[in-house]
């Protein structure tokens, strides 16, 4: 009887902790269940069980989730730590508002500092690897965002759309990031509008980075390189009065179009691109990192790693990463981090090291673990890993790759 009084009130948790992530509140959720908000209470103090069907079903299917996360223990703990299908669609429905003609009269108007704090919070829970809270936060910030667009002075306009910019380029990471293509490309463009309504140079690099990722991620290397190149030529007169604004965001674009002649195959544009953000680099000093960028000395290495590895040179992205000093990699926050090592992992792979990248792998869950248990880039990196090591190692990937759903 305790096993059964056990399970039945950690199903109850399992279902508030849905109903609080969906951001339904209990009379919605009881409403959408047919029952009551007493009934929903019992239930998630485990005074009720929900253990028979059809009912168990209708909550998973309001929750959006398989009944197995409500009921296993491991499947629990496994979709609880990923971003789901549900929440991708409640942020393409987010893509889909128009606030020009959906505000209603007597609705809050946003504040300014209120949604540049909001956003600062998603932005640091991004750069954290934390993608559930980004997720969890994101539809509302774009709303409110694009609200302010349209309710501000016009001496806040510039802000409030600089805000806005930076909301959509969140959600296209984030898509980018879960390999929803379509809908990143599509807060890309509303993103590159925004900064275009109000022609700031700021906005509209921030926005061509944006762009030029959704860009590369469906294969069209030659228009980011261009539309990058493009943003850099239209930047360069205004660095000498607004390098401290500026050069960062300068330095990112030519980054970004390395790692697209990478994966387009031209070495000799990806080291001419990588030069130019050295350069930039070097102009702002050894120590020099901004939140949004985190561009510096370490970043324009650790992008020269990822360019070597795209362009299928193994040997070359370890003998440049071996160079890099650790302590500067680990000062970084950890969404960059396990990119680096993720590249790692991919060049001690296909070098046969497997010891190594099983390591690297290993070391990447430790920092973000949401990275290595959600994405689907990583699933195939841990197929490989299960096919190819043994021993501790083996096991530790093993351990690894059943925490992320993965099979052989």
């Amino acid at each position: 009887m305790d096993d059964l009084d056990d399970q039945v009130r950690a199903i109850g948790r399992r279902v508030q902790y849905w109903r609080q992530r969906r951001n339904l509140d209990r009379k919605r959720f009881a409403d959408m269940v047919g029952r009551s908000t007493s009934w929903l209470d019992k239930i998630e103090k485990g005074e009720r069980k929900l253990l028979r069907l059809p009912m168990l079903d209708r909550v998973a299917e309001v929750l959006g989730v398989d009944p197995a996360a409500l009921t296993d223990g491991s499947m629990a703990r496994r979709a609880a730590r990923c971003v789901d299908a549900v929440e991708v669609q409640i942020i393409r429905e987010a893509l889909g508002w128009y606030p020009s003609l959906s505000v209603k009269g007597g609705e809050q108007e946003p504040k300014l500092d209120r949604v540049t704090k909001q956003l600062k919070y998603v932005d640091q829970a991004w750069l954290s690897s934390h993608f559930t809270v980004v997720v969890r936060h994101l539809p509302k910030l774009l709303r409110e965002a694009q609200m302010l667009t349209i309710a501000v002075r016009p001496s806040y306009q510039v802000a409030a759309s600089r805000t806005l910019v930076m909301a959509y380029r969140l959600a296209s990471s984030v898509l980018l990031k879960f390999e929803s293509n379509d809908v990143a490309w599509l807060a890309a463009d509303r993103a590159m509008q925004t900064a275009f309504a109000v022609d700031d140079t700021l906005a509209l690099a921030r926005a061509t980075r944006c762009v030029a990722r959704s860009l590369t991620s469906t294969g069209q290397l030659a228009s980011a390189i261009n539309v990058l190149t493009g943003m850099a030529d239209r930047m360069r007169p205004e660095l000498a009065t607004r390098a401290d604004d500026l050069l960062s965001l300068y330095g990112m674009l030519y980054l970004a179009a390395s790692i697209a002649a990478a994966r387009q195959q031209d070495a000799d544009t990806a080291l001419i691109m990588h030069e130019q953000a050295q350069a930039a680099a070097e102009n702002l000093g050894p120590h020099y990192e901004i939140h949004q960028t985190v561009f510096g000395l370490t970043n324009v290495a650790l992008h020269r790693v990822a360019a070597l590895v795209r362009l299928h040179e193994p040997e070359r992205a370890l003998e440049y990463a071996h160079n890099i000093d650790p302590r500067s990699i680990s000062a970084l926050p950890p969404e960059r981090k396990v990119n680096y090592l993720l590249d790692t992992t991919t060049a001690y792979t296909e070098t046969g090291h497997y010891a190594e990248a099983a390591r690297a792998l290993v070391e990447a869950e430790r920092v973000a673990p949401e990275e290595i248990r959600c994405r689907p880039l990583v699933h195939g990196l841990l197929r490989t890993m299960l096919k190819n090591t043994s021993g501790d190692l083996g096991r530790s990937v093993l351990r690894m790759a059943l925490r992320a759903g993965v099979t052989v």
